[in-house]
């Protein structure tokens, strides 16, 4: 059995009888967020990018597990510099971790800590997507990032059964371009993130997840704290 929970904004967790897996852990500070980082078990958090959005919490809950953090080199490298166990990739690799295997992909977004009370910016790596094969399923996050045509190889060359993608515009494609992204990703079941944390990024999940269905694509709107459980093909 694969149960996955999403956290809000753009955290998702996947959990099966082995392993448990967390992407983009960012519940302090986050409007949306119903648990908090101690409530977080995981052996491993994955990350797509630095942004504060998706690495707030990556920290506190690896090492409140001694969970392995798996992300781009760069943003790994600085993550072991600040004490959790690390392992870096880069996009197109694929590593083991324990019973599920991760991919990395791409995504077309930046990436670097802002550390605003030093007006300080420090480079992290490229931004990516993740794929995650665990107990015959696919699961694809595909991180923050906008429309970009390689989205049809990566839905040719997998056999994805879940797909996040970001719908909140502004700082990520926005529902229409978020769309083509679904249909070029063939997902059988698409869930929208990173939209309505705040005010620049609302949308209306349940409309896009209507637009997904009349282009014949299965789409759920999945709130905070909410699971889902992978049935078998």
């Amino acid at each position: 059995m694969v149960e996955v929970v999403y956290h809000g904004h753009s955290c998702v967790q996947i959990n099966t009888g082995e392993v448990s897996i967390v992407i983009d852990p960012f519940f302090t500070g986050n409007p949306q967020a119903v648990s908090k980082p101690e409530d977080i078990k995981a052996d491993y958090v994955l990350l797509t990018h630095a942004h504060k959005d998706h690495t707030g919490d990556a920290l506190a809950v690896a090492q409140a597990n001694d969970a392995t953090i798996v992300a781009i080199h760069e943003l790994a490298v600085y993550m072991g510099w600040k004490g959790a166990k690390a392992i870096g990739m880069n996009v197109g690799g694929t590593i083991d971790i324990g019973p599920a295997k991760v991919q990395m992909v791409p995504a077309i977004h930046s990436s670097a800590f802002i550390i605003e009370e030093e007006q300080k910016i420090i480079y992290a790596g490229t931004a990516a997507g993740l794929i995650v094969r665990v107990d015959g399923f696919t699961i694809l996050h595909a991180g923050d990032t906008c429309l970009f045509s390689d989205m049809k190889l990566i839905g040719e060359r997998n056999d994805i059964d879940l797909a996040f993608i970001p719908i909140g515009d502004v700082f990520t494609m926005g529902p229409e371009d978020a769309l083509t992204a679904a249909e070029w990703y063939k997902a059988r079941c698409v869930v929208p993130v990173h939209h309505s944390t705040w005010d620049p990024i609302a949308q209306d999940a349940e409309r896009f997840v209507q637009s997904l269905k009349e282009k014949f694509i299965d789409g759920r709107s999945m709130k905070p704290g909410e699971s889902m459980t992978l049935s078998a093909k």
